[in-house]
């Protein structure tokens, strides 16, 4: 869906403020959160009163459009874990692509299985426990395919590369769908399906470069050591009077203390960009002409 993607990155790139800083930390301590409470909640109404359901939602119980998130799918040192994990994966993800994309792709993940639950709900009549398992599934392939050579620990001491471990769970995947398809009569075979819209979101951002996961070595993009740049940056500081500079606009933190500064990892080297021009690099040449020929601003290259 390159159409898409450019409209999404047109958005992100005009709104720079948009999205929630810091998404996955938010949910991975309100999953704990939860998960400690209910652990004090022997009645077990917290975790219900949280969970998706259909018939409460119609009912006016709103919030659990939202807070289904928070219920964790597991218990115990399995928690943390995944937690952990799924924490690293969607803060990388964050960096990689800006709040605004991230929120994006994680919000669509949450619509497209709630939009499936209530398809199940209306046409079968079965109120269906949606957690987000298959959101999580599609930080993973997402990570997977941005990083398909980072190792991976398989059961703590099994050494893999993401992409081996992510075509393991596609297979899981194709499997699930067939044995639903085949084993559930009528229309639970609905049910059969729900891996593929819940992860809907990760072929809507990746359908047209899932060969990444088998790109060449040379093809990828060049690693930037950051140790060496960050000791490059500190030894260039003293010489300065600022620590970082918008390689866009030169607004520097000592001019603008309250900016934000990040720095690129698609880039051929290691660039600074401020909060405003993070997602300059994501618009091409055509989306800046457009923009000037509609009396937008961009940044002189």
């Amino acid at each position: 869906m390159p159409g898409l993607m450019k409209k999404i990155d047109m958005f992100c790139y005009r709104h720079p403020r948009f999205g929630v800083r810091n998404l996955m930390l938010i949910i991975v301590i309100g999953t704990a959160a939860v998960w400690l409470l209910s652990m004090m909640d022997r009645s077990g109404q917290l975790l219900g009163l949280l969970s998706f359901s259909p018939t409460a939602i119609l009912h006016g119980q709103i919030w659990r459009l939202v807070t289904f998130v928070f219920v964790p799918t597991n218990s115990g040192i399995w928690l943390l874990i995944s937690l952990y994990f799924y924490y690293f994966v969607g803060s990388v993800l964050e960096r990689e692509w800006g709040a605004g994309r991230f929120t994006i792709f994680y919000l669509s993940g949450m619509l497209l299985t709630i939009v499936y639950g209530f398809i199940v709900y209306f046409a079968a009549g079965l109120p269906v426990p949606l957690s987000t398992v298959y959101i999580n599934y599609s930080l993973f392939f997402a990570f997977a395919t941005l990083y398909p050579d980072n190792m991976v620990l398989l059961f703590f001491f099994i050494p893999l590369k993401m992409k081996w471990l992510a075509w393991l769970d596609a297979a899981y995947f194709a499997y699930s769908i067939l044995d639903g398809l085949i084993s559930l009569p009528g229309t639970l075979k609905l049910l059969g399906i729900m891996p593929v819209i819940a992860i809907l979101n990760y072929l809507l951002f990746f359908g047209s470069t899932l060969g990444g996961l088998f790109r060449p070595r040379a093809a990828r993009r060049k690693t930037v050591n950051f140790q060496q740049e960050l000791h490059r940056m500190k030894k260039d500081a003293k010489q300065k009077n600022y620590m970082h500079k918008c390689a866009v606009c030169g607004r520097t933190d000592a001019d603008y203390p309250e900016l934000e500064f990040r720095y690129c990892s698609r880039c051929a080297g290691y660039h600074c960009f401020c909060q405003d021009h993070i997602n300059y690099l994501v618009v091409g040449k055509w989306e800046r002409d457009k923009l000037a020929a509609g009396g937008g601003t961009t940044p002189a290259m």
